[in-house]
């Protein structure tokens, strides 16, 4: 069983940080390796050929562990989610009368590379409506599952939704799409690294993570899964760096037609990244330790009571066998005023986010039910 695990990061003691959907804490150890590393630069003849592709290999290593696949070749280095998702949009074929299927407000990033796709393709841009009411994650799904035809070209969603962490049922959406030949495309940024996403269980078509939330990585830098359906398609930038036999800088004049394996091809240029990609590498070493099951688990019995209590003050919270534990949405009674709640968090230096209409609560690691009982006490103040 996880115990808390604050000591690893700096936080002064006043701050209640429930806010890791926004961006994690960076631990004690990448703070220490990402100095290390800017400090290579000042010494380049220390930098050897193999110290390109050292990094980003180990990167692609770790990420494949992380949501087990044996075939580390599948994963992409990327700068960012966006990134991923254009390299979706890339090697994605519609056509008019199809489609693609997305959840009502979820992210722009997995809205927008879709919004252009079908605009350009004379295709439409299905977007499934959140239901009002309770057992919302339910409803939800449901209607996701209805909205796939025989003209749906691709799935777009999160793991779980970012504004609120309503879950999406990935086994029955991939069943459903399977049926029609479409694929499931995920933005994991809001739930890899916290909530358990295993591509052999799921075999999702594309996997994108930004690596600054949950895999609590350093910003500007990511990782990808691409799956069968996405061997030998076309990359959004060409570099040197992809292509066969660029470990030989001798020869690199030597033009090559052929790229790296699998999801080599889509790899960003500078994939070497001396400073960020190692800190990436530690920050998954870590989570791998202690064990992404262990971080749900530890998430909900951290806030289980809490929440228990934000449920008989009237809020509106999906139940709790519905719940993603890492991030949660909460919405507020009509008698509750948005605004002196807000003060309140200023005041007592609580820090979550306000998305749409809902509180989001996003623990981790690095909190305790003491934290949540500060939450409380902010709420108990505007009932």
């Amino acid at each position: 069983m996880l115990s808390c695990q604050k000591s690893l990061f700096n936080f002064p003691e006043e701050i209640t940080y429930l806010n890791c959907a926004y961006m994690s804490p960076q631990l004690k150890q990448l703070d220490m390796l990402g100095r290390e590393m800017v400090g290579r630069k000042s010494q380049p003849w220390s930098i050897k050929p193999e110290d390109f592709f050292k990094p980003s290999e180990e990167l692609k290593t770790l990420f494949a562990r992380l949501i087990n696949t044996p075939e580390k070749d599948r994963i992409a280095v990327i700068p960012s989610a966006s990134y991923g998702l254009a390299t979706v949009a890339r090697n994605l074929k519609i056509k008019p009368g199809q489609h693609i299927v997305v959840a009502e407000e979820q992210f722009p990033s997995n809205y927008y590379a879709w919004q252009r796709l079908v605009s350009d393709n004379g295709a439409e841009l299905r977007v499934v409506k959140a239901p009002d009411g309770p057992n919302r994650m339910l409803a939800w799904n449901e209607a996701i599952l209805n909205a796939i035809d025989a003209n749906t070209v691709m799935v777009a969603l999160g793991n779980v939704h970012w504004a609120d962490g309503t879950l999406y049922d990935l086994k029955r959406i991939r069943a459903r799409t399977d049926e029609f030949g479409a694929l499931l495309v995920i933005d994991g940024t809001q739930s890899v690294g916290a909530l358990p996403l295993d591509v052999s269980e799921v075999p999702v078509d594309a996997l994108v993570c930004g690596g600054y939330k949950w895999l609590m990585g350093p910003y500007s830098l990511g990782v990808a899964y691409y799956g069968p359906r996405f061997d030998g398609g076309i990359p959004i930038e060409e570099n040197w760096i992809n292509r066969h036999n660029s470990e030989d800088f001798s020869s690199l004049i030597n033009y090559q037609d052929e790229y790296k394996p699998l999801a080599g091809r889509y790899m960003m240029g500078e994939q070497s990244n001396f400073v960020l990609a190692p800190m990436l590498s530690a920050a998954i070493t870590q989570l791998l330790d202690w064990g992404v099951a262990n971080i749900q688990e530890y998430c909900q019995r951290i806030g289980a009571n809490a929440l228990e209590d934000l449920r008989e003050m009237g809020c509106q919270i999906e139940p709790q066998a519905n719940l993603a534990h890492h991030l949660v949405g909460v919405r507020l009674p009509a008698e509750m005023n948005m605004e002196r709640l807000q003060a309140e968090f200023k005041k007592r230096r609580v820090y979550v986010s306000t998305r749409g209409n809902a509180i989001r609560v996003a623990p981790n690691v690095y909190n305790t039910s003491d934290d949540f009982d500060v939450l409380l006490d902010c709420f108990r103040a505007v009932v």
